[in-house]
């Protein structure tokens, strides 16, 4: 897509202004492209969103980002935030299980111990003595993927998977353990279980890997303002660039023309493109592919997502005496309505520093299969939070105010068979010249998954091939933005 002058520049649509798109406009800019971005809502941002709540600015959204994995950051720096990147003011956390707050757990991957040796409290003395029967078994061979709940709860015991895999991952995904792909979700996990015997030996070897890579530093990191300003500072780059992002232009139908470009069509507005790229969530790429790859759009019909809402909630600080750490996930086995809760203001230093007299807490509910709970109002929902928050941490007073937040489909699931049905959708799309997919459901839910992906959408369309081929699924923030985090 480089190029040396204007009359060679390409032009490219993208479809979508979700923090995929924005980075595909962006990186597609660099590389001297012409870009029009098309966004079917009136804003930018997608599940990154920038709010308030009683004065103070809070996210609405995902609230942090992998600072370990380069992308995010990186696209963050070269938009002008480098100033406003702010790591964790703490990073304990709790899991509330088995009646009380306890500290969650360390030298796990992803819920999933290494030993046993800091899990009292957590597990049953049964549970305990089952993860030291892991090495004891069989080999068990895994194939081209499996379901992490399963596979955990095969070699550890059903208590590891309820009570630390399930609020851990679940969380991320809003999904159910016991159905999501290791392969796509806990890869360097998946890749170090088909080379050991033992489930708890590829747990250390994967920590010992991390540790050999000198990661150092936050495992997340924030922004001043919080995460929902990344997407808005990565549109004014596009715009100063010379890229155009058009807000309330659903785009209705995609096709090829004669001479191998695309027509576009949003609205009463006609585009043509040299390229496109659609970084919309799956049903509205399958709806765009229908008619020029009915493989691809068949794959991306099939893609099953789930429904949350995050509950904001203000507190006078004289009021809100909540314990130590930055907020507590919560097994499902233990039947609470939320899966997790934040102490905003704890968690991050710039909140608390906004307002010193005002608390901000965040819950979320909402679980793959779950609807009863999401079709209750905005006070039904206040209400389940506020009781769950009494009897986890003591907390009864009055809110100031009170912000609920629905995300309706707002995270794809990846089932077990995830990786190969991506595999089988890029391969479609390529057939197609001047067409490439990037967004959450392909290679991993969190920001810079996201952000890798539109990178390798970018390098399709140059004719280099390695963006996808070296993606490589990360561990993910939640939604949520829980305490997992």
């Amino acid at each position: 897509m480089s190029a040396t002058g204007t009359s060679t520049r390409h032009v490219v649509v993208v479809v979508g202004a979700g923090i995929a798109g924005l980075a595909a406009a962006h990186r597609l800019l660099q590389r001297g492209a012409r870009v029009t971005v098309l966004e079917a809502s009136d804003r930018v941002g997608g599940k990154l969103l920038p709010g308030e709540i009683a004065g103070v600015r809070v996210d609405l959204g995902a609230e942090s980002m992998l600072a370990r994995r380069p992308e995010a950051v990186t696209l963050a720096r070269e938009v002008g935030l480098t100033d406003r990147l702010r790591p964790p003011a703490t990073a304990t956390a709790s899991i509330w299980t088995r009646g009380a707050l306890r500290p969650m757990p360390k030298g796990h991957v992803m819920g999933v111990p290494g030993t046993a040796s800091a899990l009292a409290g957590v597990l049953s003395e049964e549970g305990l003595r089952r993860i030291g029967r892991d090495a004891g078994l069989p080999r068990t061979e895994i194939g081209d993927d499996v379901a992490v709940g399963e596979y955990v709860a095969a070699r550890l015991g059903r208590e590891v998977v309820d009570r630390l895999v399930e609020p851990l991952l679940g969380g991320v995904y809003a999904g159910d353990a016991y159905r999501i792909s290791m392969r796509s979700a806990v890869p360097q996990l998946f890749r170090a279980a088909r080379e050991h015997d033992s489930l708890t030996e590829a747990v250390r070897a994967v920590q010992a890997e991390a540790a050999a890579a000198q990661q150092t530093g936050p495992l997340f990191t924030g922004i001043e303002g919080g995460v929902g300003r990344l997407p808005l500072a990565v549109a004014d780059s596009v715009r100063r660039r010379g890229g155009e992002i058009v807000t309330e232009a659903p785009v209705t139908e995609l096709r090829r023309r004669a001479d191998g470009g695309w027509r576009v069509t949003a609205g009463d507005r006609v585009l043509r493109a040299d390229a496109v790229v659609v970084a919309v969530p799956a049903p509205a790429a399958a709806a765009l592919l229908r008619a020029e790859s009915p493989g691809a759009a068949a794959e991306l019909g099939a893609v099953e997502y789930a429904s949350m809402a995050l509950v904001t909630l203000a507190y006078r600080r004289a009021e809100a005496d909540l314990p130590e750490g930055s907020g507590f996930l919560v097994p499902p086995v233990d039947g609470r309505t939320i899966k997790a809760s934040t102490f905003a203001s704890r968690k991050w230093g710039w909140i608390a520093e906004e307002d010193p007299d005002v608390v901000v807490v965040r819950t979320s509910v909402g679980r793959y299969g779950e609807t009863e709970i999401l079709q209750r109002d905005d006070a039904d929902l206040v209400d389940v939070s506020r009781h769950d928050l009494r009897e986890a941490t003591g907390l009864d007073a009055e809110p100031l105010r009170t912000r609920v937040t629905r995300w309706t489909d707002g995270l794809p699931q990846y089932p077990v068979g995830h990786h190969a049905r991506v595999a089988r959708i890029r391969e479609h799309v390529a057939g197609l010249p001047g067409l490439a997919v990037c967004g959450a459901v392909y290679d991993g839910v969190g920001i810079p998954a996201c952000i890798a992906s539109a990178y390798a959408a970018v390098d399709q369309l140059d004719g280099d091939p390695r963006g996808v081929d070296e993606l490589t699924a990360h561990p993910v923030q939640s939604l949520h933005g829980g305490a997992g985090e």
